[in-house]
């Protein structure tokens, strides 16, 4: 399947995954790459030291293209930033701010710079700083989130740029795919499929809850804060959210969440975590290695394309 997006990253497939903090590991990140499409290491808020490891270890695993996702929050950001050039990463995906002081050091490296954006205004700026393709993520998406839907979001950005767009949020198999074909998209990102994939390191609970959720158990705190965030719901949710309609404060809020990403994917607590997950978590059911995953989506969409055809002949 050849799309600007195959082409550009040297890929097989057009499918990112996710650069999920606590949940992209190296062993993921390769495992994706070594089943055609690009794997990505979440550096989240990890020192430049343990992102440098990771990125090691992944290429002991694989020589096809990986990338690394850095959130620019991240007090490392500029060593890791750095640390991609010095250890030869070729693409980038960057979330939580703008990467324009990263830029001219990163195309001098030739690295493939592909922001995460969510209005078609940050996307046009991105694109004049020199951005080589760009994720347009619905509100779909788990984690932190924008406002405007995959539906809405994908066309407008796909008219807005002239550099190819990636279409995530919502999107968790070929039907998803191929939708996002038709939006304008030269590829997706998926992060909720790929929790359930038998190369991600999470605990087991973590998966377990994912493959239970329905279609309405997401829930998004903290859009009174300005940082909402999408996750599934359990009894941290629900006082989160009491709280907030109480009027409760940033900081007693933020109390609440500390440390709560790391609680769900490493202790396995899925009922005071962070079990953060989109919308399409309710048609994520089964574990498969990656390699099935892909082959799987690929299939399902050139069929869905094939037979929608039918309709325009």
């Amino acid at each position: 399947m050849k799309t600007r997006i195959t082409e550009l990253l040297g890929i097989e497939y057009p499918i990112i995954q996710g650069g999920m903090a606590w949940v992209a590991d190296y062993h993921l990140a390769a495992a994706v790459s070594e089943a055609g499409g690009l794997g990505l290491i979440g550096a989240g808020g990890a020192p430049a030291d343990h992102v440098i490891e990771q990125i090691k270890k992944c290429k002991e695993l694989t020589n096809k293209p990986f990338g690394v996702n850095i959130m620019l929050l991240n007090p490392d950001a500029d060593a890791i930033a750095r640390a991609v050039v010095d250890m030869g990463v070729k693409v980038v995906t960057t979330g939580a701010g703008s990467p324009e002081k990263y830029m001219s050091m990163w195309k001098e490296a030739g690295v493939k710079v592909i922001p995460v954006v969510a209005s078609v205004a940050l996307a046009k700026r991105m694109e004049r700083c020199g951005a080589d393709a760009i994720v347009a993520e619905g509100t779909e998406s788990g984690g932190h989130i924008g406002e405007l839907t995959t539906m809405v979001l994908v066309p407008q950005v796909a008219d807005a740029v002239k550099i190819p767009v990636v279409a995530a949020g919502g999107i968790g198999d070929g039907r998803g795919m191929a939708a996002a074909f038709m939006l304008g998209a030269a590829g997706v990102q998926m992060g909720t499929r790929f929790l359930l994939a038998t190369e991600t390191n999470i605990h087991q609970n973590y998966k377990d809850r994912v493959a239970k959720a329905s279609d309405i158990d997401t829930q998004v705190t903290g859009r009174t804060t300005g940082h909402p965030v999408r996750i599934l719901r359990n009894a941290m949710s629900r006082e989160y959210l009491k709280l907030e309609k109480e009027g409760a404060g940033f900081e007693e809020l933020e109390h609440l969440t500390l440390g709560g990403l790391r609680k769900a994917v490493v202790e396995g607590d899925v009922k005071n975590g962070s079990v953060m997950a989109g919308q399409i978590a309710g048609l994520v059911n089964k574990q498969q290695s990656c390699t099935q995953m892909i082959q799987e989506i690929i299939e399902e969409a050139k069929q869905v394309m094939r037979e929608r055809s039918v309709l325009f002949e």
